[in-house]
């Protein structure tokens, strides 16, 4: 009898029995996916916004883990998809992890979905892929809708350089805390923000970063979506005075303004970080401080290294 090397062929040439996805109403066979892990990413809020390629995965796949079945629910179903669904979030994960990696095991494939967006930004779903690659499973990428990415594409803000930091502690203290770490960082920053703690969190960021440039960008690919852009005080003040927080919310904030700093001081704060760190460390150091460029940091370093020798 002749070995079957289906496996082999990555499957690619194979149907999945029944299963199949209709992404303009006409049902279309998917093909059988190969065992392993694939990150789906999905809507933000239109389902539209959804690649032939996730929902043929989606479809082959054994199983669909995702944040709310609920949620995903409205998804497979807008495309007819039939495969199980099976909750994997932060509530139980310790419980979830074990079983779909049992399933890897037994060479099924596992489709991992957030509720929207990009899986492992803001989820636990990264404990799934270190312990899957860990146990030598297969693991792909199915890239797609990203708020995080949307946002700074349509704040008009710097996008060559940016820090996502998720959402900043609910806690005025501990906020403002977190925003005096962020406020030396040479990126622009996207942050999240829920609809109650926006007007407090701009107040916050007005405060500790200045007035700043930066874009509140609310229900995003959405029917309701807004985009409101101005400087950190002004937003502040908006939604001080009632402007509208229903829906998911992504601030995107301007790097700090470039800081004009003699080459006198700079040759200072190193021979300083120069006592107490090492060279790589201090480098880093003053050119976070500063805004200068870290290779032309690094070779006044040297310098003046070479200099006390």
């Amino acid at each position: 009898m002749a070995k079957d090397d289906s496996r082999e062929r990555g499957k690619d040439d194979r149907t999945g029995a029944g299963r199949g996805y209709a992404p303009l109403g006409a049902m279309i066979p998917a093909r059988a996916a190969a065992p392993g892990l694939y990150l789906i990413a999905t809507p933000i809020g239109n389902l539209g916004d959804i690649s032939l390629r996730a929902l043929e995965t989606m479809a082959a796949a054994d199983c669909i883990a995702c944040e709310d079945t609920r949620v995903t629910r409205k998804l497979t179903e807008r495309y007819g998809i039939a495969t199980p669904l099976m909750a994997y979030h932060e509530h139980n994960s310790d419980e979830a992890l074990p079983k779909i990696l049992a399933r890897l095991e037994q060479g099924q494939s596992v489709a991992l979905v957030s509720d929207a967006g990009t899986p492992l930004i803001s989820d636990p779903g990264y404990r799934l892929v270190r312990a899957a690659v860990a146990a030598g499973h297969n693991v792909t990428a199915l890239p797609g809708a990203s708020a995080v990415l949307a946002a700074l594409s349509l704040s008009g803000l710097p996008t060559d350089r940016f820090l996502f930091d998720g959402f900043l502690p609910p806690k005025q203290g501990a906020r403002q805390k977190r925003i005096a770490e962020l406020a030396a960082i040479p990126a622009t920053l996207v942050l999240f923000e829920s609809g109650p703690r926006l007007a407090a969190s701009l107040a916050d960021l007005a405060a500790g970063l200045g007035s700043r440039e930066a874009a509140v960008c609310r229900e995003l690919t959405k029917l309701h979506e807004e985009i409101r852009r101005g400087d950190l005080t002004t937003l502040a003040g908006d939604y001080a005075e009632g402007g509208e927080t229903r829906g998911e919310i992504v601030i995107v904030i301007a790097p700090p303004p470039e800081q004009d700093v003699a080459d006198s001081d700079i040759d200072a704060m190193l021979r300083q970080a120069l006592g107490r760190a090492s060279v790589k460390d201090a480098v880093g150091e003053v050119a976070l401080a500063t805004g200068r460029a870290r290779r032309d940091v690094y070779q006044r370093a040297l310098e003046l290294t070479k200099a006390q020798d």
